[in-house]
């Protein structure tokens, strides 16, 4: 027999009489009595959020945007929001051969011991082609 069920989520549900309870639809004893979520939290807490009040627009090139604006009666009210990326470690510029040299050292030794390895291994032959 299938009944009615009015709910907060759906409008209007039809659903089996087994399932005629709004919190059994939407809960399940599988996932520790929470909603139903993609992505597989299993239980965990989220991530403390740095607090917004810590990012400040003085002092970076979000403050020369802001005066520009100002002079044209308007403002960035997101641009706090912004500030992060010219503080801490985001703040000095990343250069063209860090990137590319990037992991050299460390591809290089590699290199070198399984180059030794090879040779030691399978060294080459003496004459022929």
């Amino acid at each position: 027999m299938k009944t009615l069920v009015s709910c907060p989520k759906h409008l209007a549900v039809v659903l089996p009489s087994s399932v005629v309870n709004c919190r059994s639809h939407h809960f399940s004893s599988r996932g520790h009595n929470k909603p139903f979520s993609m992505g597989g939290d299993h239980g965990h807490s989220k991530l403390p959020m740095p607090d917004w009040r810590q990012w400040k627009v003085q002092g970076t090139p979000l403050e020369f945007t802001q005066q520009r604006l100002a002079a044209r009666g308007l403002k960035d009210p997101w641009a706090r929001n912004e500030a992060w990326r010219y503080s801490g470690g985001f703040a000095r510029a990343v250069t063209l051969s860090e990137v590319l040299l990037r992991g050299f050292k460390w591809g290089f030794a590699a290199f070198t011991v399984a180059l030794a390895i090879e040779y030691t291994m399978f060294p080459p032959k003496k004459g022929g082609h």
